[in-house]
């Protein structure tokens, strides 16, 4: 018996290996797993041909797999190890390459509860095991049939007629369950026309893969110009990593029906920070009505991992900076008075995105952050701003913050009302100041509702549009420019 049990044979196949002599410690006990899934064909990632996968901005990737597999003709239950621990498996379209028309799917299911000690105890609750304990004192072994009661906060088994916890000693499994896996598998039944050598392609849409755009610009000295860098920062939280990946991004809000029931949710961290690469700048096309991004190069995503790859990169790009004041519409129809004391003025910075500017390429959207260089060439941070997806030809608009030195004091200096038809004079007063060594020009937005029309004014403005007037006002350095305007409103 001591013999036996000393020479303990024991096989664990996961897909198609038979593995000897695996123990699985946990506390104080082990794990010996004899065998399962002997019957499938396995494919992993010593299989795989190919990889390319195009990843949307929610959440959302599609992966086409390509690997080499040896199938009978007729059924086949091929077990498709590595992929996506979040794929959607009611989007897994599976074909040969090699032989078309020669599969077709039978049935499939996605086995995501992986092996562990824990998972393969659970998985044994009523049924039995074999518990093998030493003696402390001698070394001798003993085995006994054990039946698994519970799992929950530890271990209950009933040996004989009597129940017992906290076992010291090893379990001894028969076979691993059918759904146990030791990674993410997509087990596929399929009927094949042909034994052959088939290059089969499963593609599949899945969650846990995300990218955002993110910018980086320097202004320069003279603030009429900038140097811009686009990154995509990739994160892969999906259970698997992808090697050699052909990478695409789409850039745009692709529709997707939601699910009505939450699928699970993985509380995944990101463990690593891979380093940019800038060796490959990215190739733009349309897409739909979307903007499709093709790396250059392949490329590895590892699992809990942050990567970021060059986007694009241009220098000398014009740019515009403006200080700007901006008003409200309500008190055009009421009676106000003093309207707020040292306003600061919104930093804006803009550039249009045009071929003849050194750029030209659908901009996806992303945070972009300003930098200029100090007095001793180190650069500063200065402000940052979320830009919008930008296609080619349009203007971008960055907010970095508020002005230090140029402020404002507004008040409304007169109001009436005109008659009862809802007509309103109102005039205002806006003291305009630079604490600055040098002079500025300043952009004060007036968005005045209804049906208005300026009556006087001090400083010659510009009717945007229905709604909104604008003045552009020289302060000189150290000094003041007071503006006044006079409007009357119709509602």
């Amino acid at each position: 018996m001591q013999e036996a049990q000393d020479n303990l044979p024991f096989k664990l196949s996961i897909k198609h290996a038979f593995i000897s002599s695996i123990v699985f410690g946990f506390a104080m006990q082990s794990i010996v797993i004899n065998e399962a899934h002997a019957e499938e064909i396995v494919s992993n990632v010593s299989n795989q041909k190919s990889i390319a996968i195009t990843i949307y901005n929610n959440n959302l990737a599609l992966v086409r797999d390509k690997r080499q597999v040896k199938l009978r003709k007729g059924l086949n239950q091929l077990a498709l190890r590595d992929v996506s621990a979040q794929i959607r498996p009611e989007t897994a379209l599976l074909k040969s390459t090699n032989h078309a028309g020669s599969l077709s799917t039978l049935e499939q299911n996605f086995d995501y509860d992986l092996l562990t000690p824990q998972k393969l105890l659970e998985k044994y609750v009523g049924k039995q095991v074999t518990v093998i304990k030493t003696n402390p004192k001698t070394g001798a072994e003993k085995s006994e049939k054990a039946t698994i009661l519970s799992a929950n906060n530890g271990v209950i088994v009933k040996i004989g007629n009597r129940i017992e916890t906290g076992i010291n000693g090893r379990i001894v499994y028969d076979n691993v369950p059918d759904n146990l896996r030791d990674r993410p598998t997509l087990v596929t039944q399929l009927n094949s026309t042909k034994a052959a050598n088939h290059t089969v392609e499963l593609s599949y849409l899945t969650g846990g893969l995300g990218w955002k755009a993110d910018y980086v610009a320097a202004l320069n000295a003279a603030e009429i110009a900038i140097d811009l860098s686009g990154w995509v920062t990739l994160n892969n939280t999906s259970g698997t990593s992808y090697n050699n990946a052909k990478l695409q991004l789409v850039a745009g809000d692709v529709n997707q029906v939601r699910p009505t029931v939450q699928r699970r949710n993985k509380n995944i961290r990101v463990e690593a920070m891979a380093m940019a690469d800038a060796s490959a700048p990215m190739a733009e096309e349309s897409l739909l009505e979307y903007h499709l991004y093709t790396l250059g190069k392949t490329t590895n995503i590892k699992n809990q991992q942050t990567k970021q790859v060059a986007l694009l990169s241009a220098n000398q790009i014009p740019a515009t900076k403006q200080l700007v004041f901006k008003g409200q519409n309500y008190y055009y129809r009421n009676q106000s008075g003093n309207l707020g004391q040292k306003i600061k003025a919104g930093v804006f910075v803009e550039f249009d995105n045009k071929v003849a500017n050194n750029l030209g390429m659908p901009l996806p959207k992303g945070v972009l952050r300003v930098y200029k260089n100090d007095s001793q060439g180190n650069a500063q941070f200065v402000g940052e701003d979320r830009i919008d997806h930008t296609p080619k030809n349009e203007t971008v608009h960055l907010k970095l913050g508020e002005a230090f030195d140029v402020t404002a004091n507004k008040m409304q200096t007169d109001y009436k009302v005109v008659s009862k038809h809802h007509i309103y004079e109102s005039a205002y007063k806006i003291v305009l100041k630079n604490a600055k060594s040098k002079q500025v020009t300043v952009t004060v937005q007036e968005p005045i509702p209804a049906d208005w029309k300026i009556l006087s004014e001090s400083h010659k403005g510009t009717k945007i549009n229905s709604h909104l007037n604008t003045w552009k006002v020289t302060i000189p350095a150290e000094s003041s420019t007071t503006l006044t305007y006079k409007t009357r409103v119709k509602y």
